[in-house]
């Protein structure tokens, strides 16, 4: 049964719709500036060493600290990084791309070391027989993604549990992922655990085939500046699933909701399993929300399971939508 849930009106101001993607990712090294010797595609930038595969790359850091210049082409292979901290960046973004192939059954980066930074890579067509493919498998660690793309894989990120770190996306595209096929629930565009803090900034989400485009478990989430287009979804969920409940904010992004929903009950959910993280104080403020052309159905921009105090603030909300829904 719904009940009432007590939501906090917030006035429109340049506090409550800060856009925060230009705090979202830091100086990365410009790896194009290095220059690769033929047939050896990773080099480590610190050293000059170049190796023929990027575990082979990987290994060399080990649990030190370094960068690794990947050069153009289409990779059919993967890579663990079991400690230290990585920064995988390509020569020329966009156009280092890893297909269809997987480490441990899981992702095409399997990162459990202290840090990981990840720039201009591609990740397609990651599947594997348990429907947790993904481009990248982050099971420790803080990670920041740039400029990189995920599609048409079972999931973009995946991530374990690690309260104690951070994950960061900015100005990449998810496309064409996710899958509700598997018997142990769905596979999400990205599926962050019960990490510290989630930022996404400046990045879209498009073409979702199953579950939902966000979910985190985060204790605090930071979701800006980005799109979330479900125009051409198939069997799609919520554009945002904060599952146990978040503090932090959603602002200044743009939704539209397809026809081909799963679930079209609402766009943004909070707390629809469990509450293990306050969201009192959650803002979701300047956000755009709208169906596709043509479509008439009703939905909620917001629907809460909490009863926590959400600063929900001005959103512009197209026809049939309501602002907030207790459940």
């Amino acid at each position: 049964m719904d009940t009432c849930a007590r939501t906090t009106p917030v006035r429109p101001s340049l506090r409550t719709t800060v856009v925060i993607a230009a705090l979202a990712v830091g100086a990365i090294p410009a790896a194009a500036l290095i220059a690769q010797p033929a047939g050896t595609p990773f080099t480590v930038v610190e050293t000059g060493e170049s190796y023929a595969s990027l575990q082979q790359a990987v290994d060399a850091i080990g649990s030190g600290e370094g960068s690794i210049a990947i050069a153009s082409g289409t990779y059919r292979e993967c890579a663990v990084q079991e400690g230290g901290s990585v920064s995988y960046l390509a020569a020329d973004p966009g156009k280092a791309v890893f297909d269809g192939v997987t480490c441990e059954g899981k992702a095409a980066l399997v990162l459990r070391g202290r840090a990981a930074t990840v720039s201009g890579l591609v990740f397609r067509r990651m599947t594997v027989p348990d429907y947790n493919g993904a481009g990248i498998r982050l099971e420790q660690g803080d990670l920041t993604v740039a400029q990189s793309w995920f599609a048409d894989s079972q999931q973009g990120i995946l991530t374990a549990d690690d309260p104690s770190s951070r994950l960061v996306i900015d100005k990449s595209t998810f496309s064409g992922l996710g899958t509700c096929e598997g018997s142990g629930g769905c596979a999400h565009s990205i599926y962050i655990g019960d990490y510290g803090h989630l930022r996404v900034t400046r990045s879209r989400f498009e073409r979702g085939t199953g579950g939902h485009y966000v979910k985190a478990r985060a204790a605090r989430v930071e979701i800006a500046a980005s799109s979330f287009d479900d125009s051409a979804g198939r069997g799609t969920n919520y554009m945002i699933d904060l599952p146990e409940g978040a503090t932090g904010q959603i602002t200044n992004n743009w939704f539209v909701q397809g026809r081909d929903k799963e679930n079209y009950s609402a766009f943004i959910a909070v707390g629809a399993e469990d509450i293990s993280h306050s969201s009192d104080g959650l803002q979701i403020a300047g956000n755009d929300a709208r169906f596709v052309p043509a479509l008439s159905r009703s939905s909620a921009f917001v629907a809460d399971w909490t009863g926590a105090n959400l600063a929900i603030g001005d959103n512009r909300l197209g026809a049939g939508i309501a602002r907030f829904d207790a459940r």
